[in-house]
């Protein structure tokens, strides 16, 4: 019963968080250390519920997925540059994530830098939002090469807990010009390849997941993968409408408070 419960509660946590800008896999992290549970045991868990936050994406988005990739069946150009974009953004993670991936791993086991890095993310977006002006919205196909591929480079940041992928291709997206929803949907859009790439690597080297052998029962699993599915797909639609209005900062403020209380907590 418990561990239903906490897988519950960690999908919730993961469809709040996976497309907001402040930390998924941080906040993951975090009520490891808070609630005191054994992360090894969690890690397949954690691998499968963030591909219930890939299909909220796919699902949201269908339309816009379906319609450019029959344009690009057709070679549409606005379909072609759509698809350029992402593949652009998605290849510096790709590549640095392969390279770093045992540095990345060491980090994951730190909550002290996950918290380290929300605060400074934080204060990142504060600042960031404060000095860009606001820019008009033109869609992500309209983005240039070189502003996707820049951008790419920015989620590369993402690859330190806590960091927060959406967070870094979003201000990144906004420092380089693009405006605040096509930031948030280039995040979301960029979140399909990105996260099945990390997922994949991260199950090819779970041998005990192929095999059927995860150590929190597939029940469990289940019931994260819904909850992270159903409460992202509801937050997809919601942060897009919420940032056109009033911008990311209130984000910033956020990571501010988590990751202060964090280290408070840890050092009382």
């Amino acid at each position: 019963m418990e561990n239903t419960v906490t897988a519950i509660l960690l999908g919730i946590l993961e469809g709040l968080t996976e497309f907001l800008p402040v930390s998924s896999t941080g906040h993951l992290i975090l009520a490891q250390a808070w609630f005191g549970y054994d992360p090894a045991e969690w890690r397949q868990f954690n691998i499968v519920i963030q591909l219930g936050a890939i299909l909220a994406v796919v699902v949201a988005y269908f339309r816009t997925f379906w319609d450019m990739g029959m344009g690009l069946l057709r070679w549409e150009d606005r379909s072609v540059r759509f698809v350029r974009n992402i593949l652009l953004g998605f290849v510096p993670a790709a590549i640095i994530g392969l390279l770093a991936k045992d540095a990345i791993d060491a980090m994951l086991e730190t909550p002290l830098v996950v918290a380290i890095a929300l605060i400074i993310g934080g204060i990142a977006i504060i600042v960031l939002e404060r000095i860009i002006p606001a820019r008009e919205d033109t869609g992500v196909a309209a983005m240039s090469a070189k502003t996707a591929l820049a951008v790419g480079c920015v989620q590369s940041l993402a690859m330190i807990p806590g960091t927060s992928r959406s967070g870094a291709t979003i201000m990144g997206a906004l420092a380089m010009g693009v405006g605040r929803k096509t930031a948030a949907e280039f995040s979301f859009f960029l979140a399909v390849p990105t996260m099945l790439g990390a997922a994949t690597v991260k199950i090819l080297d779970e041998p005990a997941l192929l095999a059927g052998e995860a150590t929190i029962g597939w029940t469990e699993i289940a019931l994260g993968f819904t909850a992270a599915f159903l409460v992202a797909l509801a937050v997809i639609k919601a942060f897009v409408a919420f940032v056109s209005k009033r911008g990311f900062s209130p984000f910033g403020w956020y990571r501010i408070l988590i990751g202060g209380a964090f280290i408070a907590w840890m050092v009382a």
